[in-house]
């Protein structure tokens, strides 16, 4: 079967940017997809994708003009169905391979098999193979129809009506943009298919202004990039555009001195990428006078607003050059270098003028304000969730530091969130935080409060730094978790991919500054003094979602917007939220772990005992990696397995260990090992040392064996049986405290 490479390509109206790069990969992947599966293509067929603001393309190779015929086995009813008793077939028979294509003819051809308990008949047959233009028009199709478009317009295109003497006539389009031209090239060959109103041909559009011709004629399918290049001045393919402009920008950077660096932002490149068909770097410049502002307002600006490259210098201060990446290359680019100053000017103005005035008020004085802002209507105002962020805050101070700690982080807590209240957060909502900074600093406070104001909000995202101080990162937690507390409260949670208030990201947020900074905090006590917090000003919060709970029926409105409950109901309510809350965490904490190459059964072991000291984790996982290794590991979970669900079964029972009570040899021999290994284990593990109690404890293999074989523990004597159970929950409870050992057993 012969083949040659295949070329599509929708011209279209400039696409939107920051959806370019996912809509050409898009694309190009359900095409192959679609030829694959209509068996068009060959095992080893690849494709690019093509993407530029105003096309997006495909280069598909090894695709055959017609797809390979197939053999077909397909059942077609049972013997007893398909054959009367004298072996003619029935009108049921007749029915299904009519329509199949075939007749009578076909039943002394037909195959018996066994299917299942019966036997049945199967029709063999060639289905012939699709050819191209048929194929192509299903795959092209099928690729349009999965786009992941943001937003689809409408748009109407004139069709004739086929009558003599009457108008045209309208039908209406749906796509991301107006398309323009659609080319479909195999080999040489148009491939009359059609999409959008369109039929295939050979000619498609180069850049609207630099051109060298149009339309741009193309020869054939690999001819694509390079004419699209030397005859179109376009760049098709977005990873080659991206590429020059690194390239350029680098360049240009270098041209300037050693002194200055490119701030690649790569969501930006990615942006700007999906802006222009050919790059043009360019360097610009702005008056040293707006250096002033603090430089992430002006690189925020300059980025999010203007698209373009800022340059700092070798100790990461911003300089006052920049560079633009254009889609047009002039001889002479004084115009547009200039057009590109000028327009930024304003925008610098702008964020000059709102950090001269924001200073003109102090960060205590907007305090009071944020009682005016609300919250959310079940859990008040900024000005009451900041006052529970300072008594959370002050609690976590008081245990780390004490009452220095305490009353730094308060005073942090208290003036956190007023910069919100700001001309320049008020623009930029991304510098919350930032800014607070600051207008600490110009408000005479110290580098501890304004650090701590700054980093309150860390770790923003996967992977970012966390808060540079303990005052910092005692306000951080006590953000996060009066968000997590709150929001679980009133039954706000996070419901498949939407997670409006960010509560996963809150939830790991505290889980690193507890590992990372190695906090003396026990998970618990910090959740509860949050929750205390909230009773403590009469916020009563409760379980929103507990439907079919009859002790909820009370649940009301309050009139602070809370909702609450009385009595009984209340601190049921309460404990389902504080129960949900401590398993949304460790849910979290395992993903973060399984992440980091440990095994879900390892994992599964360490938090079934919802460890406290969540810095000690990732020390009871290496324990527990070293104690799978060893030989008696296997022995000893299966033990612990059996020990664990004979102590279920005898809840309530079970006594101190007498050793005179001890009869067979097997358990005092169980008895004495666990004397002479369980203390050292217990002092090993007090001390941290976790990979050493597990070994010590892997010398009771042995004894625990000869127990389970020789002693029957369920005795008749119930003093006898209390006995042995008391001894197995003493030896449960030392073989557990590092992990849950069971959940090893296979």
């Amino acid at each position: 079967m012969t083949t040659k490479n295949l070329l599509v390509e929708l011209f279209v109206e400039e696409l939107p940017p920051k959806a370019l790069k996912k809509l050409g990969d898009a694309f190009a992947g359900v095409l192959l997809e679609q030829l694959k599966a209509l068996g068009l293509t060959a095992a080893d067929s690849a494709v690019t994708p093509f993407a530029s603001p105003r096309r997006l393309a495909a280069h598909v190779t090894a695709v055959a003009e017609r797809a390979a015929d197939k053999a077909v086995s397909q059942k077609l009813m049972p013997v007893s169905v398909g054959l009367d008793v004298n072996g003619q077939p029935t009108p049921a028979l007749l029915k299904r391979l009519a329509a199949l294509g075939a007749d009578a003819s076909a039943v002394p051809g037909l195959k018996r098999a066994p299917d299942g308990k019966a036997e049945a008949l199967f029709y063999d047959s060639v289905v012939p193979g699709v050819d191209l233009a048929v194929g192509l028009q299903k795959a092209l199709d099928e690729a349009i129809a999965k786009l992941p478009i943001p937003k689809v317009m409408s748009y109407q295109l004139e069709t004739d009506c086929g009558i003599p003497n009457f108008l045209p006539g309208w039908t209406s389009v749906h796509f991301v943009r107006p398309a323009h031209g659609l080319v479909a090239l195999h080999g040489s060959d148009v491939v009359p298919v059609k999409a959008l109103g369109l039929t295939a041909g050979n000619a498609t559009q180069g850049h609207r202004f630099e051109a060298a011709k149009s339309p741009v004629l193309l020869a054939d399918a690999d001819s694509y990039a390079q004419t699209l290049l030397t005859d179109g001045s376009v760049i098709a393919s977005f990873n080659d555009r991206r590429f020059a402009i690194v390239q350029q920008l680098a360049q240009a950077a270098e041209r300037l001195g050693p002194g200055y660096e490119v701030l690649m932002d790569e969501a930006l490149l990615d942006e700007v990428t999906a802006l222009v068909e050919r790059p043009n770097v360019l360097t610009c410049g702005f008056e040293e006078q707006f250096l002033e502002v603090p430089q992430e307002c002006l690189i925020l600006t300059m980025k999010a607003n203007q698209k373009y490259f800022p340059l700092v210098d070798t100790h990461g201060k911003l300089t006052n050059q920049f560079l633009v990446v254009s889609n047009i290359s002039p001889d002479d680019a004084s115009a547009v270098i200039g057009g590109n100053e000028r327009v930024v000017r304003p925008r610098l103005a702008d964020a000059k003028f709102f950090f001269d005035q924001d200073r003109k008020k102090t960060l205590a004085s907007r305090v009071e304000g944020l009682g005016k802002v609300v919250y959310h209507n079940k859990l008040g105002t900024q000005g009451e969730r900041v006052e529970r962020v300072r008594a959370i805050a002050r609690a976590i101070g008081q245990q780390l530091g004490g009452d220095v700690l305490a009353q730094s982080a308060d005073t942090a807590a208290q003036l956190a969130k007023t910069d919100l209240l700001t001309d320049m957060v008020g623009e930029f909502p991304e510098l919350q935080g930032i800014m607070g900074g600051y207008y600490a600093r110009h408000d005479g406070l110290s580098e501890d409060i304004a650090f701590a104001i700054e980093d309150h909000y860390k770790p923003r995202f996967a992977g970012d730094e966390l808060p540079r101080n303990m005052t910092g990162v005692v306000v951080a937690l006590a953000d996060k978790l009066e968000t997590l507390v709150g929001m679980f409260g009133i039954g706000n949670l996070p419901t498949g991919d939407k997670d409006p208030f960010a509560l996963r990201r809150h939830a790991l947020g505290v889980i690193r500054m507890l590992v990372e900074k190695d906090l003396s905090l026990d998970l618990d006590t910090v959740l509860y003094s949050a929750w205390d917090v909230y009773e403590d000003e009469s916020i009563q919060i409760a379980w929103g979602k507990a439907q079919g709970e009859k002790d909820l029926k009370a649940l009301k409105e309050s009139g602070k917007g809370g909702i609450v409950a009385s009595g009984h109901s209340k601190r049921v309510a309460d404990e389902r939220a504080r129960v949900a809350l401590v398993d949304f965490i460790y849910d979290r904490l395992a993903g973060g772990l399984r992440e980091q190459d440990f095994s879900a059964q390892e994992v599964d072991a360490v938090l079934a005992l919802r460890p406290q000291r969540l810095a000690d984790v990732s020390q009871r996982l290496q324990a527990v990696r070293a104690f799978a290794a060893l030989p008696a590991a296997a022995a000893l979970a299966a033990a612990n397995k059996r020990i664990g669900n004979i102590l279920k079964k005898s809840e309530g029972e079970g006594a101190a260990v007498q050793e005179s009570r001890l009869v067979e040899v097997a358990e005092k021999d169980l008895f004495a090992a666990m004397q002479a290994t369980v203390p050292a284990a217990d002092a090993e593990f007090a001390n941290g040392d976790y990979t050493a109690s597990l070994m010590t404890l892997a010398a009771l293999r042995a004894p625990v064996d000869a127990f389970f074989d020789g002693v029957m523990v369920n005795a008749e004597d119930p003093a006898l049986r209390a006995n042995r159970l008391g001894l197995l929950k003493h030896l449960h409870e030392a073989m557990n405290r590092v992990a849950d050992l069971s959940r090893l057993a296979t």
